[in-house]
């Protein structure tokens, strides 16, 4: 497993409250919308370099 890098987040409590929403309805973490939102909008604008395929892996497992 790849170790992750942690980081200090301060968000206004409105955008923490409206994540933790969206969060609770994907059944995620908050961490895990975080992380899905930001790969999502890498992805749309071109930064985010693709994984090489794995056959035995389905897209779903990277959400």
């Amino acid at each position: 497993m790849v170790e992750k890098k942690r980081f200090l987040l301060r968000i206004d409590p409105e955008l923490h409250a409206a994540l933790e929403r969206w969060a609770a309805d994907d059944l995620r973490s908050i961490n895990g919308q975080i992380e899905f939102v930001l790969k999502e909008a890498l992805r749309s604008a071109g930064r985010l370099k693709e994984r090489p395929t794995d056959p035995y892996r389905s897209r779903e497992d990277d959400e």
